[in-house]
């Protein structure tokens, strides 16, 4: 009877909060994070579907192979939770990448690592710590196709882990309790910490806050090429409100009327800038470089 159905459908995910450094100690797991489309696999009465983190259907857009690779696993219901991506050459997950192959209509090259099990065959696994789970995962997934990847955890010290993933031009890593229960939303179990570059760059203009004139609400950047100014993009997070009053404070008596690059940014770049004397530096930490030389 439906009443008495004990599946629990779609479960918000648990979500990692962003510092800095990875905890360190043995209470913690580290991950590899990925950089793809999170997704929630829902395996039962023989058919599967793949949910968004907001609960929407997606199954139909990532082609059979996913689909057929979780309905042939050796359950009757399960609840996954995972992450689908593109890998380039190197073995990371890109995100472009995979925006490319859908946009394309391929889904040959997608891989679903999965990292949690919430929920087999009438047992709500969500109150069980995550090694727990972890290992009915693995059990779960020995010897099933290669569409569907295991997500390892490492035990290794998080620092070093970070490293390594950064010199690999990985995204960074999730850390995760060994006991910590599945809850949905933001929780302390669940730790990010991201791979990133430092950078310093010529700030020659600024764009203001669209909620008070009195606030610089991005910096526009560049660095120096072949003794030449190239325009970089934008950086718009980072710093206070105090510290966003005090930059307009600066730059305003820098204001010009043309931008002090080699080449004439494009219009919707160009769009509600104030150029500015190249007079100032600003260190930014950023994630990487887009093909076309932004940040």
């Amino acid at each position: 009877a439906a009443g008495n159905d004990p599946f629990p459908g779609f479960v918000a995910p648990a979500l990692a909060t962003l510092r800095a450094k990875p905890p360190r100690g043995d209470a913690w797991l580290h991950e590899i994070k990925f950089d793809g489309y999170r997704l929630q696999a829902q395996v039962r009465g023989g058919r599967a579907k793949l949910l968004t983190r907001s609960g929407q259907d997606w199954t139909d857009r990532f082609g059979d192979a996913v689909i057929g690779a979780l309905k042939a696993l050796p359950c009757r219901t399960a609840i996954l939770d995972g992450e689908l991506v593109v890998e380039n050459a190197a073995g990371a997950s890109d995100f472009p990448a995979l925006q490319a192959e859908l946009s394309a209509g391929r889904t040959d090259r997608f891989r679903l690592y999965l990292f949690d099990l919430l929920y087999l065959d009438g047992e709500d696994l969500r109150a069980q710590p995550l090694a727990v789970r972890k290992d009915r995962l693995g059990a779960l997934l020995r010897g099933a196709p290669e569409p569907l990847r295991l997500s390892e955890p490492f035990d290794e010290d998080g620092e070093v882990m970070l490293r390594h993933a950064c010199r690999l031009s990985l995204e960074g890593l999730v850390s995760k309790r060994r006991d910590g229960r599945y809850a949905s939303g933001r929780n302390g179990s669940w730790i990010k910490s991201k791979c990133s570059d430092r950078q310093e760059f010529v700030v020659v203009g600024y764009v203001p806050s669209t909620v008070s004139k009195e606030l610089v609400g991005s910096l526009v950047l560049a660095y120096h090429r072949e003794g030449e100014l190239r325009y970089a993009g934008r950086v718009g997070t980072g710093f206070s409100q105090a510290a966003a009053r005090d930059l307009l404070a600066r730059l305003a008596p820098l204001a010009r009327k043309t931008p002090p690059l080699a080449e004439k940014p494009a219009a919707d770049a160009a769009r509600g800038v104030t150029w500015v004397k190249p007079e100032l530096v600003a260190e930014v930490e950023f994630r990487a470089w887009t093909a076309d030389g932004i940040l």
